[in-house]
């Protein structure tokens, strides 16, 4: 089937939403998501939004924060931008009907502080403050009439020259976006969707690494689809680990322990019940994740251990259970009462700091293409990502982008000659232990080779092994029905080939990027 659109949207989190609500008075809105609306990152991002909204912060100090803990390599003037912007794009939340918790008083927010900030500014929904955003956005997206939500639809392809029948390369000049190819994941059909503009907010690429706090449907598919369209992609070496993920190895995705608790007073120890932190950062638990992730890294590997300690109990019952109650539950389902007992915690793979590179106005190389939240590269977080800056720049990048596609879509025609998909002389493959092995396989070579502590050699041994598993599957896939799962080893592959890829170009350790070979200057 075919359709036309003003604007699309691929992906329905905190970015694809307000997006999609700001655009939806200048034409009709499609959204597409692979799986069900309200099933993506944002609704599991515990900690909260960082934002300066009293006069006890300053835009002065939440830039600094951030800027330390990128490492030195963030964009200032983005910074700049999108910490200023921030007040404005909360209060756009709650107008949207996203709550966020008040003090007792009831007449200011209650803020949390988290690691590497240096004042209390994280605005939050007890503990589970992106479930809260989520419900809010959706609610307000469903119910506007110019917005349609189609869900368990994969888009597969960036439609562009190339399927025009020209030569598109990287060096092509002009490369423009007419839309995605889309599969119906209930009907296995690929369906057209030509746009005016498209935005990609399809979330970041936790699952090429075998443990990771995303959910499963984190493959990577924006970054891959832009990769496959000769778009311009950067910074795709810090992944970032988040140092205290619940240990309980038959979970996926891994529960994640937010870095309020730590913000709240809870203190990281060894095995034999003591601290740690102190040997690597003074600033002990609340150091920048990169530092921490690879403390406790170092400390499991010393100790030959699977997992440390995250000890709450001081921050007291009553606190523990009202302000993450989330937590609590779900520690108490596996037989851990957190305030008595420590909880058992390691890193897992939680976010991605680069992707695709947008300019100020959330445009991508790839012209009428946007990008927007974790799957874009905007240089706010550098080398490394700050606590909770994550929702706030999906929010900033999602309203500058809807302001600039609302004047661009005015000059943009549809490119009707676009073919549609041709799966002629394709077979389904009903080998799936094919798929879900190389899979697999996959996500061990990335955790063991390419994951918080990189070397030369491990980077080339994870290379070597990518190039045996990427002719594998791209045979597999010149000969079969597109499936999903196929469609998303084959995304999870070109990922972890861009990432391996960056990390041997990076010959300084910087930020979530460390490598045994390199040594940092003086």
């Amino acid at each position: 089937m075919r359709h036309e659109v003003d604007f699309l949207v691929v992906g329905s989190g905190i970015a694809g939403l307000s997006f999609a609500l700001k655009v939806a008075e200048y034409g009709k809105v499609c959204i597409l998501t692979k799986g069900d609306a309200a099933e993506g990152s944002t609704r599991y991002a515990q900690g909260g939004i960082a934002a300066v909204m009293y006069d006890s912060d300053s835009f002065d100090k939440h830039i600094q924060d951030t800027l330390v803990a990128g490492d030195g390599i963030c964009d200032r003037e983005v910074v700049e931008m999108t910490i200023r912007e921030a007040p404005e794009r909360i209060r756009e939340l709650v107008k949207y009907g996203v709550n966020f918790d008040l003090d007792r008083k009831g007449d200011k927010f209650d803020l949390h502080r988290e690691g590497g900030h240096s004042e209390f500014r994280i605005l939050h929904h007890k503990d589970n403050t992106g479930e809260e955003i989520e419900r809010g956005l959706l609610e307000a997206a469903r119910s506007h009439p110019n917005i349609t939500i189609k869900e368990r639809q994969f888009a597969i392809d960036i439609i562009t020259q190339h399927h025009l029948g020209q030569r598109v390369t990287k060096h092509t000049p002009g490369i423009e976006c007419y839309g995605v190819y889309a599969l119906d994941c209930d009907t296995n059909r690929i369906d057209t969707y030509l746009a005016r503009v498209t935005l990609l907010a399809t979330g970041g690429m936790g699952n090429v690494y075998s443990t990771t706090t995303t959910p499963v449907i984190s493959t990577g598919d924006g970054v891959a689809m832009v990769h496959r369209a000769r778009g311009v992609l950067s910074d795709l070496e810090f992944m970032q680990f988040h140092p205290t993920s619940l240990y309980n190895p038959a979970e996926k995705p891994a529960f994640l322990i937010t870095e309020a608790m730590r913000g709240a007073g809870a203190v990281l120890k060894d095995r034999d019940g003591k601290e740690f932190m102190q040997k690597y950062d003074s600033r002990l638990s609340l150091a920048p994740r990169d530092i921490v992730a690879r403390a406790i890294d170092n400390e499991m590997k010393l100790s030959g251990k699977d997992y440390l300690y995250l000890d709450a109990r001081g921050i007291g019952k009553k606190h523990l259970i009202e302000g993450f109650p989330t937590i609590y539950a779900k520690c108490l389902s596996i037989g851990i009462d957190i305030t008595r007992d420590m909880i058992p915690i390691r890193p897992a793979a939680h976010y991605q700091c680069g992707g695709i590179k947008v300019d100020r106005r959330g445009e991508s190389s790839i012209r009428h293409l946007y990008a927007a939240g974790e799957c874009s590269c905007t240089g706010l977080h550098g080398g490394n990502r700050l606590a909770s800056n994550s929702l706030l720049e999906a929010v900033v990048y999602a309203h500058n982008a809807a302001m600039d596609a609302i004047e661009q879509v005015k000059h943009i025609s549809f490119k009707t000659e676009v073919p549609d998909w041709n799966a002629e002389g394709m077979v389904l493959n009903e080998e799936m232990v094919l798929i879900t092995q190389t899979k697999r396989e996959l996500q061990e070579i990335m955790w063991n080779y390419v994951g918080i502590v990189r070397s030369d050699l491990r980077l080339q041994r994870a290379f070597d092994r990518l190039n045996l598993i990427f002719r594998e599957t791209e045979d597999l896939y010149n000969r079969s029905v597109l499936t999903e799962p196929l469609s998303e080893l084959r995304n999870l592959i070109a990922c972890a080939y861009l990432i391996i890829k960056m990390a041997r170009a990076r010959r300084q350790n910087v930020g979530l990027h460390y490598s045994l070979d390199l040594v940092n200057p003086e």
